[in-house]
């Protein structure tokens, strides 16, 4: 049984379009133009009647990585089975982790007739391939997440710091937040978070008030954390902004903040990252009651469950960026547009629907991705607020 993502779709003239049972994932609209300005080349042109080669390069050999690798690669194939008559050559490449390596299979696919890359994971991977295939006008639809790689031929597939903080700082305002602190390590992951923040509270009532930053240390966390509560009290404010992650500092930070007083129920706590993962988190007192965004879960679950069931173990949670990249590749060729893998049609505004929710490419690379908001309560995760199913309403 094939994963229907999305069996009907809204189209952008009003009709409802109907799309295969199976199909792995589709245009979120039926009107959306592929063609380009005539005369601009922004990448290679197909032949709609033959296969299209895929290169998916990912870090095989990598021992660091090796099992993210596996993920990712089946997860590709399992779109391509999705995809059904849609024809896709999809060839594999080991980049070792390793830029220059990874520069070098990009070349090699691209020699071999590769008309796009999928991959690598690893951002300096991924901007070295870009430069090496630049030349051939073919992009790159990398795994990565960080906006600064993104741009001329690169994509990011991953969920970017400056999508999460949008729709983040967008919700708070509108629940009448007014003062927020951010607290983020002194780290380049920590300094895009706050710079994030920064940018999207400039669009909202949402004040950011001050600014707490901390050595990446167990003793730098604790020294913080008398600073942060004098900033809380002396401003007022009434949300406290971490961008750490679950697996770094938020641990030690949601221990120590609400001893120290500032009071979750008092104050909004919001995390930057995903509060769910592990989920020995959820078992913490300071998160209960605190927001992070999540995808839409009832369509991630339908992909995990049935990738656990095809591969016998549950995938790494970047293998839906495989399966979105594959089948977005897939969706465009479908439509039998000899520019169906350029720039133009890889950022037609409708998006597509993934795994985890609606998603689009944006022309500076980067990405736009549907999410909801979730809050903990009583050890468990709460929608409070759905991810939007497409792009015809302002949702941040």
């Amino acid at each position: 049984m094939r994963f229907n993502v999305f069996s009907l779709i809204q189209s952008c003239c009003g009709r409802v379009t109907a799309v295969a049972a199976g199909s792995a994932l589709a245009l979120v609209a039926g009107c959306t133009s592929t063609s380009g300005p005539t005369g601009v080349s922004d990448g290679p042109m197909i032949d709609p009647t033959k296969p299209v080669q895929v290169a998916l390069l990912i870090p095989k050999s990598y021992e660091e990585t090796a099992s993210i690798a596996t993920s990712l690669e089946q997860a590709a194939q399992m779109a391509i089975a999705d995809l059904g008559d849609i024809r896709i050559d999809l060839r594999v490449f080991d980049t070792a982790g390793n830029p220059e390596q990874a520069a070098l299979v990009a070349r090699q696919a691209v020699q071999e007739g590769a008309k796009i890359i999928l991959g690598p994971l690893l951002a300096e991977n991924a901007k070295a391939v870009g430069a090496a295939v630049a030349d051939s006008g073919v992009n790159v639809l990398s795994f990565s997440n960080n906006a600064s790689i993104a741009g001329n031929n690169v994509f990011v597939l991953g969920p970017t710091f400056n999508n999460t903080a949008n729709r983040l700082v967008g919700y708070a305002a509108s629940q009448g937040r007014t003062k927020a602190v951010i607290v983020h390590p002194r780290t380049l992951e920590g300094e895009l978070g706050k710079a994030a923040l920064e940018n999207a509270a400039q669009s909202t009532p949402l004040e950011i008030v001050a600014i707490e930053a901390f050595e990446f240390s167990q003793k730098g966390v604790i020294d913080s954390v008398a600073r942060i509560k004098d900033s809380v009290l002396e401003t007022q404010a009434d949300t406290l902004f971490l961008t750490s992650n679950t697996a770094r500092a938020l641990p030690l930070l949601v221990q120590l903040l609400p001893e120290a007083g500032i009071n979750p129920q008092d104050v909004q706590y919001i995390g930057l990252s995903r509060w769910d993962i592990p989920r020995q988190i959820l078992e913490l007192p300071g998160v209960q009651n605190g927001w992070f965004t999540s995808p839409s879960r009832q369509v991630s679950a339908s992909f995990k469950t049935r990738f656990t069931k095809g591969y016998g173990s549950p995938p790494h949670q970047l293998a839906g960026l495989a399966y979105d990249g594959l089948a977005a590749i897939g969706a465009l060729v479908s439509t039998g547009q000899k520019n169906a893998v350029t720039k133009t049609a890889l950022t037609q505004a409708s998006g597509f629907q993934g795994v985890s929710g609606v998603f689009r490419f944006l022309a500076d690379g980067t990405n736009e991705r549907a999410l909801a908001i979730a809050k903990i309560e009583r050890k468990k995760v709460v929608l409070i607020d759905a991810a939007p199913i497409s792009f015809g309403r302002v949702w941040f």
